[in-house]
């Protein structure tokens, strides 16, 4: 049975986790490039644990430039197991209301700037994102929101926008009342879609700190308020984190929706024709089927 290892990528204002025994910071090289910062590795109450900020500390990186494809190979040549992503979004429904967290279980991308796969030419794969997170992960992360005193919705849909300015109105409203959206950011696509082709389990936390444009009564994104509610959530994300390895464990059994087991049927280029620079680089993320 292998280890269980909690990776965990925070967005804005969550720079760093704390608790953590044996804690270091980790520079790991990739095939995609530099990550967004170093790996602070160690372990909480037994279990293997990585954070990775995904803007990097100090926050350099936009939504856009963020390396996504360094990072979650990073992660996995760790031996990261289980992904967490913990972000800041708005809110398109009143009962979402600042402050609380949204477990998100589907994505619309429009996103339209960046790389989203690991895969291409010389070897093409193509993995299922039907159902894009772990729902097994993403149980857990609710029910550590909850012991922790967080506001918890289980279930909603989030808006990718490419960023880095925010919604106009209109496009507020569509996403909200013709698309069926419940939250909106700008950075977890595609990392979504490039943990399911390294065959980790993935789980997204969305932290609400503002109601987009759409509300009446709320007027246009004020940043101020972002960064107020940000520091809030960020205490928040942390408990969450804490309460994570007693509900996951040591020893982690397959997963039982498929996650790690993803490039099964995915590959289609033969063997014979696999250019040989293409599969250098994903020796990480799709080592398990090479």
């Amino acid at each position: 049975m292998r280890k269980t290892c909690i990776g965990v990528i925070g967005g804005s204002g969550v720079y760093e986790i704390g608790g953590l025994e044996s804690a270091e910071w980790v520079e790991v090289e990739t095939p995609w490039g530099t990550p967004s910062d170093d790996v602070l590795t160690g372990t909480l109450d037994g279990v293997a644990m990585a954070f990775l900020p995904r803007h990097g500390r100090g926050h350099v990186h936009s939504p856009t430039t963020v390396p996504y494809r360094a990072n979650i190979d990073a992660l996995k040549r760790l031996g990261v197991t289980d992904v967490i992503s913990v972000s800041a979004c708005g809110s398109f429904r009143e009962e979402m209301a600042p402050g609380d967290f949204v477990v998100v279980d589907q994505f619309i991308d429009r996103t339209v700037n960046r790389e989203k796969s690991f895969f291409g030419t010389g070897f093409v794969a193509h993995v299922s994102l039907a159902h894009p997170v772990c729902p097994r992960l993403g149980a857990a992360c609710a029910e550590a929101a909850e012991a922790a005193g967080v506001t918890v919705h289980r279930g909603g849909t989030y808006l990718a926008m490419e960023g880095p300015q925010f919604s106009s109105l209109a496009e507020s409203r569509l996403y909200r009342e013709v698309w069926g959206c419940d939250v909106i950011g700008m950075t977890n696509m595609p990392e979504a879609k490039l943990a399911r082709e390294a065959e980790l389990c993935y789980a997204s936390v969305a932290m609400i700190t503002d109601y987009d444009s759409w509300h009446p009564d709320h007027g246009s994104v004020d940043i101020a308020e972002i960064i107020a509610t940000l520091g809030a959530n960020a205490d928040k994300a942390r408990a969450l984190v804490a309460g994570l390895p007693a509900r996951l464990g040591p020893d982690r059994a397959p997963c039982p929706h498929g996650c790690d087991r993803a490039l099964d049927f995915a590959v289609l280029t033969a063997p014979e024709k696999r250019d040989p620079a293409v599969l250098a680089r994903l020796d990480a993320v799709a080592g398990r089927v090479l």
